[in-house]
């Protein structure tokens, strides 16, 4: 690891994270960085209509502010997302206009679709930016563990025509088919069957009747891994040929050097759901990216030491650090 890179390459640095005293577990800062809130904000939903006949939901927690900001969750992630819920409030408190995208069938009723969303299904994103950059100018946007995937791929194969300013991704999984090798395989299997829960459930939801979907649906239960749901149905649903297909055609990791805007990265070399060796080096990416990476923080975790030794949650404000700076000359404000 170095501190700088080169004018051809991005920077991987120490990012300055250090866990709370007693919470240095990767599980432990993995758990806890899923604590709830106390209370749900009220927040505003609108439905956007798309271009080849289905909808996305954006929730917004505030619809005022100089710039707008757009969180991606994770795998079958919502407003009910504690470490999304966290941001957007941030966001909010700092000036933006803050909303949350449900990507398809996870609002709360099934897409219109036969299809849904995927790691690599970017088309949404783009069409979601370039609607909100045409109502408010350009903003920014941060995705989460499969959310930063997304982002990161978007990124890539848009180039220099993006609709943001900046860019954060957190906990990425850069390569899919080693991050669902190592949910399968040792200690990440509980959050394997965690994931499968929500997985499951989003189908059942979207196939009430399993004549409805155009792939033959096997018995839920007995699908054992997440790479077993992708073979089984993720892929071919999506029109990919297997699981490894699908992995191949949806990382992000050959596309971080096309990033053209300022993008920051935070991993966890901890991290129980990422293999560390699956982390880019700095050839890999493009001057525009920053890769922040600590010893601990586990999968969006990342609690902290606070004031008087206090645990708090250290994610956000760095990200906001990256997120509400000021354009570089140049760009649109």
């Amino acid at each position: 690891m170095t501190e700088a890179g080169t004018p051809e390459t991005g920077r991987i640095v120490a990012s300055g994270f250090r866990p709370a005293a007693g919470l240095a577990n990767r599980h432990v800062q993995s758990l806890l960085g899923g604590i709830p809130a106390t209370r749900r904000p009220r927040v505003s939903r609108e439905r956007w209509e798309l271009a080849d006949g289905d909808f996305v939901d954006l929730d917004w927690l505030a619809t005022r502010g100089r710039r707008w900001a757009l969180v991606l969750p994770g795998l079958t992630g919502s407003l009910a997302s504690a470490y999304a819920l966290r941001l957007l409030r941030h966001l909010a408190d700092t000036g933006f206009r803050a909303a949350l995208l449900n990507y398809r069938g996870l609002s709360g009723m099934p897409n219109r679709l036969a299809t849904g969303y995927h790691a690599g299904f970017t088309r949404d994103v783009d069409a979601v930016t370039r609607r909100l950059a045409a109502r408010h100018g350009p903003g920014v946007v941060a995705g989460y563990s499969m959310g930063g995937n997304l982002l990161l791929k978007w990124l890539g194969e848009a180039g220099s025509d993006v609709p943001v300013l900046s860019a954060a991704a957190v906990s990425v999984p850069f390569d899919l088919a080693a991050a669902a090798y190592n949910l399968r395989a040792g200690p990440a299997r509980p959050y394997d069957r965690y994931l499968r829960v929500g997985l499951r459930r989003y189908v059942r939801r979207k196939f009430r009747r399993p004549a409805a979907s155009p792939v033959a649906l096997p018995d839920l239960r007995t699908l054992a891994s997440i790479e077993e749901f992708d073979d089984r149905i993720t892929a071919p649903l999506h029109g990919f040929a297997d699981a490894a297909d699908y992995y191949a055609r949806s990382s992000s990791r050959r596309w971080l050097r096309h990033i053209r805007v300022p993008t920051l990265i935070v991993n966890a070399l901890d991290d129980p759901l990422v293999p560390r060796a699956t982390l880019p080096s700095e050839d890999e990416l493009s001057p525009c990216v920053t890769l922040a990476v600590s010893g601990h923080g586990g999968h969006v975790g990342f609690l902290g030491r606070g004031a008087r030794g206090l645990p708090r949650f250290w994610l956000e404000p760095y990200l906001l650090q990256h997120l509400a700076a000021e354009p570089a000359p140049g760009q649109a404000a």
